[in-house]
């Protein structure tokens, strides 16, 4: 899975919110997430931190259809600009032109790239830097206003919330397949290079392109050359590390390509033009619950405010208590192979040695948001502020992820029939690295988590 959002319904994730009495929660105890909200955290925080998600995101469309129209082939009406005649949304990111939700939307039913729904044809170019950083835009404005949605729910208009989370969900997940495939093959390749040493492996092809599986010289683009040539040992590994290439090669690209196409055909459909709709009403007027708009529009000097942070310390609570579940003490042993021990199975599932090591990840994700409403952050300055050892573990489940995914390709790669035995051999021994690569994320994780918290300034 590239990009996966929590689901309410699991376990870890449907722990109810605390009573408001629990405010008081020590924020410096050990493995404490990271707390640092200001003191007037209420609604107009949430509200803000919204609204500036939502116009990100329509800021991220609009770019994304203006880089994609260039390299498609007709340019669409639809998922970027509209075709009414009311005015745009005063948070509208459009060309001036729209439905009441704002320039963000349309009635067209073409998408960005082109009516047919397919990025072009053997001449067509592959997507340029710009289609890319407003994809990555989108998805991660897409995750915040989802995993916010979800933290601060009790806050927010219930049916809303509950309709509107699971298609960010599946907008963000969709845009994001293509890129987790073309990380992974480049992963795959890099450490098929770093162990065979071999000078040559085929570069991973564009999608959109009609092209065969090349191989490149040393000194051009694709996989870096070795620093020095391989090693008698390193024989029977050679051997089958270009095969094993291509294979890897033809699978993943496969893969990416069909992602390609999926993303185009959502971007394109009825279904994403109605969460932009939706997403440019957000960026004007934010669906507050009852008791959270009366709090908000008249105000009693005798009523509580409306506290954003004992919903903030639910998260953080579900955090610790499932880090607390992991195994740190094994994990924080160097070259343990407990990785690696529960990845060598016939079974084609994940290992459900992963699975908590995963969810963390995304209860980790959902805490640093709600740090970032609390905070009142503005789009793209939301890192800024955020505990330097919640980046560092971040990071280091990211890879972990990566590394588990890598592994599980390399794996299924070594079950294709009637392979050569050089290159299952490589598939394998490709496959222990990267779970190696899981250990090594786990370690590092447990060395970032039991740090004492730092604030950036």
């Amino acid at each position: 899975m590239a990009q996966r959002h929590l689901d309410p319904t699991e376990p870890a994730a449907a722990a109810p919110p605390p009573h408001p009495s629990s405010a008081g929660t020590s924020a410096s105890a050990r493995g404490d997430a990271g707390a640092g909200p200001r003191a007037d955290a209420d609604t107009d925080a949430l509200v803000g931190y919204l609204r500036a998600q939502a116009t990100e995101f329509l800021r991220a469309l609009r770019r994304h259809r203006e880089s994609g129209t260039g390299a498609g082939t007709a340019p669409a009406t639809g998922a970027a600009t509209g075709a009414g005649t009311g005015p745009g949304a005063r948070k509208g990111a459009g060309a001036g032109t729209g439905t009441r939700a704002g320039a963000a939307t349309g009635t067209g039913t073409g998408s960005h790239a082109g009516a047919n729904g397919t990025y072009g044809g053997p001449d067509r170019a592959a997507p340029p830097a710009d289609d890319v950083d407003a994809a990555r835009a989108l998805r991660r404005a897409a995750r915040r206003i989802s995993a916010t949605l979800h933290t601060f729910q009790p806050l927010l208009d219930a049916d809303w919330a509950e309709e509107m989370r699971p298609e960010l969900a599946w907008l963000s997940g969709t845009l994001a397949m293509e890129h987790a495939y073309a990380s992974r093959l480049e992963r795959l390749l890099q450490a098929l290079h770093r162990l065979s040493g071999s000078t040559a492996f085929p570069a991973p092809r564009p999608v959109g392109r009609s092209t065969v599986t090349t191989t490149v010289p040393p000194g051009v683009s694709g996989v870096p050359a070795a620093a020095h040539p391989a090693s008698a040992s390193r024989g029977n590994l050679t051997v089958g590390a270009a095969k094993a290439g291509a294979l890897l090669d033809r699978q993943l690209t496969l893969a990416r390509t069909r992602a390609h196409s999926t993303a185009l055909q959502a971007l394109g459909s009825s279904r994403f033009h109605a969460v932009a709709d939706k997403v440019a009403l957000l960026a004007s007027e934010v669906p507050l619950s009852s008791t959270a708009r009366g709090a908000a529009a008249a105000p009693r000097p005798d009523a509580a405010p409306v506290d954003l942070r004992p919903l903030a310390t639910a998260a953080r609570e579900r955090l610790t208590d499932a880090v607390a579940a992991l195994p740190l003490v094994t994990a924080g042993s160097p070259y343990n192979a407990e990785a690696l021990v529960h990845g060598l199975s016939p079974d084609p599932a994940p290992h459900p040695q992963d699975a908590p090591w995963h969810q963390v990840r995304l209860l980790l994700r959902l805490h640093r948001y709600a740090l970032e409403a609390l905070a009142g952050a503005e789009a793209g300055e939301a890192d800024d502020g955020v505990d330097v050892r919640l980046l560092a573990a971040g990071e280091a489940l990211n890879r972990h992820r990566d590394a588990a995914e890598a592994a599980a390709a390399a794996a299924q790669a070594a079950r294709t029939p009637r392979i050569a035995p050089a290159t299952a051999y490589a598939l394998g021994v490709l496959h222990a690295d990267q779970r190696h690569e899981v250990e090594a994320a786990r370690y590092a994780f447990q060395h970032s988590w039991r740090k004492e918290p730092i604030r950036l300034p």
